[in-house]
């Protein structure tokens, strides 16, 4: 699997070599994660799609509150029976996200190791402009500082990266205080796991933490993911709800 990610990032920079000379394997990075998120799109409009059932079943969920005011436990399950009946899970949209967890390990893995498939790793000599991919911010900050030639690299990465994940708090909180699920947690004094539901805005900061201790490789997969996602949803919900869905299909 390493090797096969490793030629696979070889043959995109020597296809653009011509147009990025020197970064063309960090060119090749974000061309890759731009595929395997193309091979997503179809998860992530089901997990948009989710969304949409979810909102259609609102008025259902708000006339179960009120039947059920009285007994928090009962409104609780027949909330989560509608949800199931529906065929419609609060948690749909997290599968983009995790089928991507082994391509990050991958990506990782090969610009942290010295060889790959019993052979020298040559990628991880490779560079974002001056910045080695297979190095992290603690090594740019030993080779000149916040205002070296590396460490500049790394403070535009944080400040796309910071940048995306602004969007997509803001986003992220609009939709959750919209959230007919975060709305029954409310209601319910708490529902199993809605409470990570009211923190997972955060989560858009914290990518740029991740970003200062992963190699820059990694961290260059992580914006264009990030950014890709962002987009991708904000894209998404523009669409006009399909008349009649009550499930994810």
């Amino acid at each position: 699997m390493f090797s096969l990610f490793a030629s696979l990032v070889e043959i995109l920079a020597r296809v653009l070599e011509p147009l990025f000379a020197a970064s063309a394997t960090a060119a090749a990075i974000v061309v890759f994660t731009m595929l395997v998120r193309i091979a997503l799109h179809p998860l992530s409009r089901a997990a948009v799609r989710g969304e949409k059932a979810r909102q259609a079943l609102a008025p259902k969920v708000a006339a179960l509150r009120k039947k059920h005011a009285k007994d928090p436990e009962r409104m609780q399950k027949a909330i989560l029976a509608l949800h199931a009946e529906a065929k419609v899970s609060p948690f749909s949209g997290m599968l983009p996200m995790l089928v991507q967890l082994p391509v990050f390990f991958v990506m990782y893995h090969v610009f942290s190791s010295a060889e790959v498939g019993g052979e020298a790793n040559e990628l991880l000599g490779h560079r974002l402009l001056a910045a080695p991919l297979g190095s992290r911010w603690s090594d740019a900050l030993a080779h000149g500082g916040v205002s070296g030639a590396q460490g500049l690299v790394y403070l535009a990465l944080f400040a796309v990266i910071a940048g995306v994940a602004t969007w997509s708090f803001r986003r992220a909180r609009r939709n959750a205080a919209a959230s007919e699920f975060a709305q029954m947690a409310s209601a319910s004094g708490g529902t199993p796991g809605a409470g990570m539901f009211k923190w997972l805005p955060l989560l858009s900061f914290g990518t740029v933490v991740t970003a200062a201790i992963v190699p820059l490789a990694a961290g260059l997969y992580l914006v264009t993911t990030t950014a890709w996602t962002v987009a991708e949803r904000a894209w998404l919900q523009r669409e006009r709800p399909v008349a009649g869905a009550a499930s994810t299909g």
